[in-house]
Order: structure tokens, then C-alpha cells, then sequence
């Protein structure tokens, strides 16, 4: 069965938007070895809309540093399911957009034959986590104390506590913490 991955950066207080705090080449350099073994990214509509046409469009132009190409590349070529109820259609001929229950579309997805399934954003993986329906976690903590902004899973609505046992962690060149957990 495949493993739905969920990743994400945060601020020291929790913060998760991707506003209030600036990236680097080895974040980008972590999230593309995460990258690696994923040939699946499920996405809501908001988030889908932040990373399409913009990393598609860095591997067009070849704008960017090595690592933001590197990253660009493995984003776009891998496929992805957009799950939306406003959208109709995509432009990127690599994803398609689901209406369907996400509980048992999800499901499906994971007995399909296949890598990991890459999680991004943050409204519908809250979704995917109260259904319990992610298996690992990676948390990239950045050394900063924002103050304000978006916190991760204020939407999330657990029946109960999710344990979760810390499987690596890895100190980036950057400052950053690169916390990989699973869930027991």
C-alpha cells in the first residue's frame, strides 16, 4: 500500500505561512530528495494554484538556482490529483481534478500500485489527518518566531490525540530542522 507523505515548512510558533519566512537552496534540496520517492501529489484547489504555473514555469524559462531547477524539474513530472469542487479542468497536462468523496478517492489511490503520495498545503491535509488518512509527517522548522499568520491545523478537528513517533531528524546548513515522524 502506498504512503501518503505530508510536508510542510513552519516557523518556530507554528506559523505556516510560506509569507513570513524566506527559503534557500537546501530546503529546496530536502523537499526534492522527498521528491524522489513520489509519483503522486494531491493538492486542493489553493494550493495546486500556488504551485502551478510557478514551478512549471521555472523548468520553461530555466530561471532560478540549481537548487530551485532541480526542484522545479521533479515537481513537474510528477503527476497530480487536484481535489476541488469549483474547478473544472487544468492546464497541466500532468493533473486532473477529483470531485469525488476524498476518504474513498484517497483510499483508492493508496491501494493503487505505485511511490508515495505527496501532501501539500494546509486546509486539505487537515482534512486528510482527521480522516487519518497520512502516514508520514515532514516538518521543516525554521529558525524564526514570526509572531502572526496562518498556524498549522487551527481547521484540524481530532477525535483524539495523533501520536506520532520521530523516525530522523536532520539539521539543514541552513538553521533549519528537518523533522521526519510517522504515525504510530
Amino acid at each position: 500500500m502506498r504512503k501518503v507523505i505530508y510536508g510542510i515548512n513552519l516557523s518556530l510558533d507554528g506559523c505556516c505561512d510560506h509569507t513570513k519566512f524566506s527559503g534557500d537552496e537546501t530546503i529546496l534540496e530536502y523537499f526534492t530528495e522527498l521528491m524522489n520517492g513520489v509519483d503522486l501529489i494531491v493538492y486542493g484547489r489553493k494550493t495546486y494554484e500556488l504551485m502551478v504555473p510557478y514551478w512549471p514555469n521555472v523548468v520553461k524559462s530555466g530561471d532560478g538556482g540549481e537548487a530551485e531547477i532541480k526542484f522545479a524539474k521533479a515537481f513537474s513530472a510528477i503527476d497530480k490529483v487536484v481535489f476541488s469542487r469549483s474547478l473544472e479542468s487544468v492546464e497541466d497536462e500532468k493533473a486532473r481534478v477529483v470531485s469525488a468523496d476524498i476518504k474513498q478517492e484517497i483510499l483508492r489511490l493508496k491501494d493503487e500500485p505505485g511511490g508515495n503520495i505527496s501532501l501539500g498545503g494546509v486546509d486539505f491535509p487537515s482534512q486528510l489527518i482527521e480522516l487519518g488518512l497520512v502516514d508520514e509527517f515532514h516538518f521543516v522548522i525554521h529558525p524564526v518566531i514570526v509572531g502572526e499568520g496562518r498556524r498549522l491545523f487551527d481547521t484540524a478537528r481530532l477525535q483524539e490525540n495523533l501520536g506520532l513517533e520521530l523516525l530522523e531528524s536532520k539539521t539543514l546548513k541552513s538553521g533549519c530542522m528537518a523533522l521526519h515522524y510517522h504515525r504510530i
